[in-house]
């Protein structure tokens, strides 16, 4: 026969089964309804009495920082996860587009992280310094690989996290980093690609600047060879009439189409 747990072995596991029920409860309460909720609520959430719930957390602020702590200590896994992969470059955006996109919806918390209220905080500054740890051995990385700029420090990393994550918010982005988030996430980039910040003018696509153009200050006119008048005064002529600069523009229409 298998030999039963002893109480206290059933106890203490029933304890942890119940504390990750209410931390799950309480991260979907806070990120659904602000930090706001209720301890009532987040235990009705989690299916135990709310003795439960004050059994593990005496205080709102407790529960807060627990919360925070197990989202932190999950980013600094992953960055740290990261580490292993063979593209550094590919494994510090992947990273970074993972942190701005999931960070919105506990934009609530960070409010009260970032607050001067005097709540606890030692968990979570110890989960902070593995987070900035992590993130800065896979930007170290990705720096040695030429994927990010040579000059970008842990500290730009994390501002453009705080406006990324501003932008997805005001944007009410869903399922995916915003475009303007993506442009200033590109920043980073040793070589920007991808989004870019203007569009391309279609004619310029197509445009030919070689056609009757007299950049290299000639003396004569593209158009009839004819020799240029020099002026005293501002810019060279490009054209020696009215009549050939229309010509030449006609030119560059037709090359257009």
């Amino acid at each position: 026969m298998t030999a039963s747990l002893a109480p206290g072995a059933t106890s203490r596991a029933d304890a942890r089964r119940n504390r990750a029920l209410v931390l799950a409860a309480a991260q979907r309460a806070f990120a659904e309804q602000g930090a706001s909720v209720s301890l009532v609520e987040v235990a009705r959430r989690a299916g135990v009495g709310a003795g439960t719930v004050y059994r593990h957390f005496p205080t709102k602020a407790a529960l807060l920082e627990a919360v925070m702590q197990q989202r932190v200590d999950r980013l600094a896994k992953m960055a740290a996860d990261h580490l292993a992969a063979p593209d550094p470059g590919a494994a510090f955006f992947d990273f970074c587009t993972a942190v701005i996109t999931t960070t919105p919806d506990n934009q609530a918390l960070c409010d009260i992280v970032q607050s001067d209220d005097g709540w606890p905080r030692a968990l979570l500054r110890s989960a902070g310094a593995r987070f900035h740890d992590a993130l800065a051995a896979l930007l170290d990385a990705a720096k040695r690989d030429g994927a990010v700029r040579a000059d970008i420090e842990l500290d730009d990393v994390l501002a453009i996290f705080t406006g990324c994550v501003a932008i997805q918010r005001l944007r009410k982005a869903r399922g995916g980093m915003d475009r303007s988030a993506a442009i200033v996430l590109d920043a980073l980039r040793a070589e920007p690609v991808g989004l870019m910040v203007t569009k391309r003018d279609a004619v310029a696509e197509v445009r030919n600047e070689t056609v009757d153009r007299n950049e290299s200050g000639a003396d004569s006119c593209p158009v009839c060879h004819a020799a240029l008048s020099r002026a005293g005064t501002g810019r060279r002529a490009r054209y020696c009439s009215a009549a050939c600069r229309q010509k030449a523009h006609r030119r560059r229409i037709a090359a257009a189409r």
